[in-house]
């Protein structure tokens, strides 16, 4: 009782300094606020007082937060102290578990992507996955970052994951093995005279990693480097600071995007800081249904500068911030969404994402309308609805050569284009 007690007294002490200061401050609205704030003290009273088995004080009020934080939208939630801790470690670039970017949709955690080289990817989970059941144990109903700690766990233990994917009659089981996810590792290589650079991601080490991938690739090539790919295929994005920093390094100044918040006052714009670390070579960026965040701002900021070619299918549209907010209390944070992105035309990736200027499909797309629906922002329950665009005429589709297999034909297309070639011959359009 006595937790309790302390904390009641300060909700009376600070009711009573409310109702002498806000009607003259800030009027009847404020004090309806905090008349709501009387009925959730009365709720938490009576469940601390009423529930069949005792609860902590500290499980109900995360609860209560974590309920008022997500219902916001898929993207806001709360972090008690050991989420909170797990995120500063993920974006600093190494952490122990499966490699997946996810979501949460309908109660179930779905894949946004998994990241390159992971014990996820391996295993062959997909975007667009709905994961079900951990261990055995159904998840619906659970917090997203109670799932993803579940999911979470020493290198080298085993779990497994109940899988839902769309075109399968039936659920079923993946079993993985836990690893130290290491999401630092820009990878590159050379394709004949063009250098090709993947993103899996975007944390502390994302810039410095493409700016060694270029160095060795004009080290390897030579004077003959006839231009770059830029891969953010399945780049479920990270930090923002990342991607203004990689934009910066593939065009010679301008912005690079905008947030605009709630108030004129919170509009940010973002500038490329520094110069082109590819000498102007021509540049073609990769992008897909799993291409999100901070990897669109680095796409939607090369698109309208003209400074590349965008390949590929039109991404997730995820055009929110997320802010991490410390809170004075228990160590925890905010993950709290307070602006959208804007690209320097002025078009919103929310809900939207970034249409490709030549759009040219995988093959297992297939370009089904409902499943190209579903992997984007606009297909989650709750999502911020993003501002209006102008109606285009639905643009031809590139498939591969019937007939014909590739390894991976949206490179093979974007190397072609770099080529100068009739892209990869006899490929269909619909």
């Amino acid at each position: 009782m006595k937790r309790f007690a302390l904390v009641g007294s300060g909700v009376v002490a600070g009711f009573a300094a409310a109702f002498m200061l806000f009607p003259v401050a800030h009027g009847a609205t404020d004090l309806s606020a905090y008349r709501q704030l009387d009925l959730f003290s009365d709720a938490f009273e009576r469940v601390r007082a009423d529930y069949v088995h005792p609860v902590q004080d500290s499980e109900l009020v995360s609860s209560a937060i974590e309920g008022m934080v997500s219902s916001l939208d898929p993207h806001s939630s709360y972090m008690d102290a050991k989420a909170y801790a797990d995120m500063k470690i993920q974006t600093a670039g190494e952490y122990g578990g499966l490699g997946l970017e996810v979501t949460m949709e309908d109660g179930l955690v779905k894949v946004i992507s998994p990241i390159d080289d992971t014990p996820a990817a391996r295993a062959g989970i997909k975007t667009a996955d709905f994961i079900a059941a951990i261990d055995g144990v159904p998840i619906q109903g659970l917090a997203l970052d109670d799932a993803i700690a579940k999911m979470r766990g020493p290198a080298g233990s085993r779990i497994t994951l109940t899988i839902l994917r769309a075109g399968t009659k039936k659920p079923f089981d993946v079993a993985l093995t836990r690893a130290v996810v290491e999401v630092d590792n820009v990878k590159y290589h050379r394709e004949g005279d063009i250098g090709y650079i993947r993103l899996p991601f975007f944390n502390e080490q994302t810039q410095a990693g493409l700016e060694r991938a270029v160095r060795d690739l004009k080290r390897q090539i030579g004077p003959g480097l006839k231009g770059y790919v830029i891969d953010l295929r399945n780049d479920p994005g990270g930090l923002l600071d990342q991607a203004v920093g990689v934009s910066g390094d593939l065009f010679n100044g301008g912005e690079v995007v905008s947030t605009r918040g709630r108030n004129p006052d919170d509009t940010q714009r973002y500038d490329a800081r520094g110069s082109d670390i590819t000498d102007g070579k021509p540049v073609m960026v990769l992008i897909n249904g799993g291409t999100a965040s901070a990897s669109e701002i680095v796409a939607g900021a090369l698109q309208d500068h003209k400074r590349a070619t965008i390949v590929g299918m039109t991404s997730f549209g995820k055009g929110s911030v997320q802010t991490i907010i410390p809170l004075s209390v228990g160590n925890g944070a905010l993950r709290l969404t307070t602006a959208r992105y804007f690209t320097p035309s002025g078009h919103s990736i929310q809900a939207l994402g970034i249409t490709p200027d030549v759009q040219v499909a995988q093959g297992d797309e297939n370009e089904a309308a409902d499943k190209l629906e579903r992997e984007s922002e606009a297909a989650l329950p709750g999502h911020l609805v993003g501002e209006s665009a102008a109606k285009k005429a639905p643009a031809t589709i590139i498939h591969a050569p019937a007939g014909k297999k590739f390894d991976d034909f949206q490179l093979s297309y974007a190397l072609d284009l770099l080529h100068g070639k009739s892209a990869v011959k006899s490929a269909a359009a619909n």
